[in-house]
């Protein structure tokens, strides 16, 4: 009981600090709980339509129902409402805002003394809350539900994830890696070259017929294997065997090149990944880091969405609040091809994927800057 009067203690300080009133938390519970319905009203049209799309997959399959629940939609649904919840909170602010601008709440406002920017307060409150619950999701949440429903269709379908072939990859500073084909169901690669080079001279070159990754040991065995070495005499030594365990700066997951395989990563895991594919020159760095950016550039989309459609919508209009929503739909398809577009350019045209993530947000924070400074006041 103390905790919660403590709290209770707390809250109304930070209130009366900050200037707290009455019309704020309105404004703000009627914001977070359009987004909610939003959010709910969507997933809930999803599910639906993935169901009768699925559910004779399901039981061909014989999959559970507590497993289709549990394991299947428990998971589905972090990822889209993460997808959809900048687009959403930008329709139910659009929604709410008109709403209470055709009904001259917004000008009773303004006749209480509230200025627009006072107005805003409530607003980048609810875009905050909202921001972080996305950053959660985006960073923390998601990946680990996609890598279970990665696992549930593994069970359940025997989905295959395919194979990678012609690898070259890069072990350390002076030895390069080169594996013809890595098969990840099987965790097994094929024709299997190490070189190890000193003073652009190979010293060193090991080729297997196939290796195979211990993930007790953190070893990798090399089956069928020769091993050829150049003595400081330039003399060559050659050994040959059935299996060697050796060492090597990889691990299975960096010789299968899927960009999806990031998104099943938390946001240390992926920084991490990203420093190793780096050093390596993966063909795929480029998607990584799109990835990366964008768990914290869609979060900040929130905010700019949610100034976006404040501005939209807060101006009174004798067509109602279809016109704000036609509007702002058109902006909402504006702003997604411009994120389609950079992450394209971002891929295969040479524009940094930083700026090709963020793009799109610098737009429309300058697009927003000028429908906040025309707004009326």
């Amino acid at each position: 009981m103390n905790l919660i009067n403590r709290i209770k203690d707390f809250n109304e300080r930070v209130r009366e600090k900050i200037g707290w009133k009455i019309i704020d938390s309105y404004l703000l519970w009627k914001m977070l709980g359009t987004v909610v319905f939003a959010i709910t009203l969507l997933m809930t049209v999803v599910v639906v339509f993935d169901m009768s799309e699925n559910i004779q997959r399901f039981m061909s399959h014989n999959v559970p129902w507590k497993e289709v629940i549990t394991g299947y939609y428990f998971n589905f649904i972090p990822y889209f409402i993460n997808l959809f919840i900048p687009l959403f909170t930008f329709i139910s602010v659009i929604w709410f805002t008109s709403k209470l601008s055709t009904r001259n709440e917004i000008i009773s406002i303004f006749d209480n003394g509230i200025s627009f920017n006072r107005m805003l307060v409530p607003y980048v409150t609810g875009a905050v809350i909202i921001m972080i619950l996305s950053l959660i999701l985006a960073n923390f949440i998601v990946p680990t539900t996609n890598r279970k429903m990665n696992e549930f269709k593994y069970q359940y379908f025997g989905r295959r994830s395919g194979t990678s072939s012609y690898l070259h990859i890069k072990n350390s500073k002076n030895s390069y890696i080169f594996v013809e084909r890595w098969d990840k169901m099987e965790g097994t690669g094929y024709n299997f070259t190490y070189e190890e080079f000193d003073n652009n001279h190979i010293s060193k070159k090991i080729s297997a017929q196939s290796i195979t990754f211990d993930e007790d040991t953190q070893l990798w065995r090399l089956h069928r294997y020769t091993r050829r070495e150049i003595t400081a005499e330039n003399e060559e030594i050659i050994s040959r065997g059935e299996d060697l365990d050796t060492m090597l700066n990889i691990k299975p997951l960096n010789l299968y090149q899927d960009a999806v395989v990031s998104e099943t990563m938390s946001y240390r895991e992926l920084r991490s990944f990203i420093r190793e594919e780096r050093m390596r020159g993966s063909s795929l760095l480029a998607n990584y880091q799109i990835e990366q950016h964008k768990r914290l550039a869609n979060p900040v989309g929130i905010l700019i969405m949610t100034l976006l459609g404040l501005s939209v919508s807060c101006r009174k209009t004798t067509r109602g609040v279809g016109v704000h929503i036609f509007i702002g739909i058109g902006l909402v398809f504006t702003f997604i091809f411009l994120q389609q577009i950079s992450t394209v350019f971002s891929v295969s045209g040479g524009l940094p994927p930083v700026l090709g993530t963020w793009l799109p947000n610098i737009i429309f924070t300058v697009i927003t800057g000028v429908l906040l400074k025309m707004t009326p006041k």
